[in-house]
């Protein structure tokens, strides 16, 4: 096992491919493909003795024909498509014979209609073969756009190191991303950034755990973990887009017109208290084969939302989740929370799964930097996108629905509410001032702009409403239960549904068509 050290990174051994398929891969169930089965030379983009020579001692050394092995494996008893750098090879620098792999496979892959476990180990472009390999390095980009265009996830772990065009690439394209703790990983790399600019980079800057940390990849995953983080993954995106009837939940209990109506105002305050069970408290309870998400992959990330590949109840589903606990410890709803959110709505279309949304703010983020980051810009792009997606959605509304945060991510197929949420543009306080210059008229508010559950329920703008016992926070298993159950069903009924009927409905009721008082 090879070791590298460099004064800005961590002592961090290489990972073999052996030992990472060992880890990762069911029992003498992969099988390599060769460069002949995918119809591709031997023959380099250069030629030259010396070079020759190298290539015959790396493969003498590491054992491996290339840089890059791809075929077929299984990962508890799903089919795979695996590529997986060999970084004995030459630091794992990818030449044209690699890069020509690495395409073929995503090829393959998505003829066959299979998910891929990518795996980068790179010191990037391989400098004997200099501009020929690197310009492939579009091709291998262009190939990976194929594969996913075609649905199946791309699962991408980052070993140490994972660096230059193989980073600008495979490495940064995946639908999930993870790396081994503590590996490197960047464009640059160290040494070659400190002699082009004189100056290191800061202790840390490159390391997995800080990409994770600021939303460029998803998070950390140590090799003994792997297995099962990419189990959950393919079982989730490997489920049927179709539900039993004998399955599906029963229907739950609703409001009706003789059960109570709560005081608007009375609702508000219930859901100010801090005991009122949280979006952490549903997901926990309806949650399985759960994988968060972190960030945008785009240097973004807010706890003020959750991002989940995940079953819910069994029924594979994309789940957005607005935390009122992570707000209430300072994290803000802002843009960048907003942009995740909308990474889950594309994820949600390209996987071909139901979304979920979870509704539960005081409101977005009050801010200049808000400002400056496009924050109405989102909400604008949310509420477009969430509108007219191609695949069933569902939203509940749990709690606090404050202001464009909220409405950000309530329009749906189906909208689920608790018989104490509500909705209004703006903190009810706030509103009092605009019409009588005093917060002390909030209650007034609430009563007049009809915010409560079942007034919304009423209007056509929420389809179900779940009971409270007398409320949420006296009885929070029970009662994220009931809202479990209410969610499956909705999904049940819409995946059963006809899609042009549904979606045309869909249409209609966000053109206006809500029976709105």
């Amino acid at each position: 096992m090879v070791i590298t050290r460099h004064a800005s990174v961590p002592l961090v051994a290489h990972i073999s491919v052996t030992a990472l398929l060992d880890a990762l891969v069911d029992a003498d169930s992969f099988t390599a493909w060769t460069p002949e089965e995918l119809g591709i030379g031997e023959q380099s983009a250069v030629d030259g003795e010396e070079y020759e020579q190298e290539l015959a001692t790396a493969r003498q050394r590491s054992g491996s024909a290339e840089s890059v092995d791809v075929g077929s494996a299984t990962i508890d008893g799903i089919p795979v498509v695996v590529i997986a750098s060999d970084f004995a090879f030459l630091a794992g620098s990818v030449g044209s014979v690699a890069c020509q792999l690495v395409i073929a496979a995503f090829d393959r892959a998505r003829t066959l209609g299979l998910p891929v476990f990518a795996s980068p180990s790179s010191g990037g472009t391989r400098m004997q073969e200099g501009t020929a390999a690197f310009v492939l390095m579009a091709d291998v980009a262009a190939a990976v756009n194929r594969f996913r265009a075609g649905g199946n996830p791309l699962f991408v772990w980052l070993r140490n190191p994972t660096t230059g065009g193989v980073m600008a690439t495979w490495g940064s394209l995946g639908t999930v991303t993870f790396g081994e703790p503590d590996a490197l990983a960047g464009f640059l790399g160290p040494r070659v950034f400190e002699m082009l600019s004189g100056e290191q980079f800061p202790t840390g800057v490159q390391l997995t755990n800080n990409l994770a940390e600021n939303g460029v990849i998803d998070g950390v995953v140590a090799l003994p973990d792997l297995r099962q983080r990419v189990s959950a993954v393919l079982q989730v995106t490997q489920s049927s887009d179709t539900v039993d009837a004998n399955g599906a939940p029963a229907t739950p209990e609703v409001v009706t017109a003789e059960m109570p109506h709560p005081d608007p105002w009375d609702a508000v305050v219930r859901t100010r208290d801090p005991l009122r069970p949280t979006a952490g408290t549903l997901l926990a309870i309806s949650l399985t084969n759960a994988t968060r998400l972190v960030g945008t992959g785009q240097g973004e990330r807010s706890d003020a939302l959750g991002l989940y590949l995940a079953q819910w109840n069994g029924i594979g589903a994309v789940v957005v989740a607005q935390d009122r606990a992570a707000q209430n410890d300072g994290s803000e709803l802002g843009p960048g929370a907003l942009r995740m959110a909308r990474r889950g709505f594309a994820l949600a279309v390209e996987l071909r799964l139901p979304l979920i949304t979870i509704v539960d703010t005081a409101g977005a983020e009050l801010s200049v930097a808000a400002e400056q980051g496009g924050l109405a810009g989102e909400i604008a792009r949310c509420l477009s996108e969430l509108t007219t997606l191609p695949v069933p959605t569902v939203s509940v509304l749990l709690g606090m629905g404050c202001g464009g945060g909220a409405l950000a991510l309530l329009p749906a197929d189906r909208v689920v509410a608790a018989a104490h949420a509500w909705v209004s543009p703006l903190p009810l306080e706030g509103a009092s001032v605009i019409r009588y210059r005093t917060p002390d008229r909030a209650a007034d508010m609430a009563r007049s702009q009809r915010v409560a559950a079942w007034q919304l329920a009423e209007s056509g703008i929420v389809d179900v409403v779940v009971p409270e016992y007398p409320d949420a926070a006296q009885e929070p298993e029970e009662f994220c239960r009931r809202v479990s159950d209410t969610v499956s069903t909705a999904l049940a009924d819409l995946i059963r549904s006809d899609e042009v009927t549904r979606l045309s409905t869909r249409t209609a009721r966000y053109r206006g068509g809500l029976d709105v008082d």
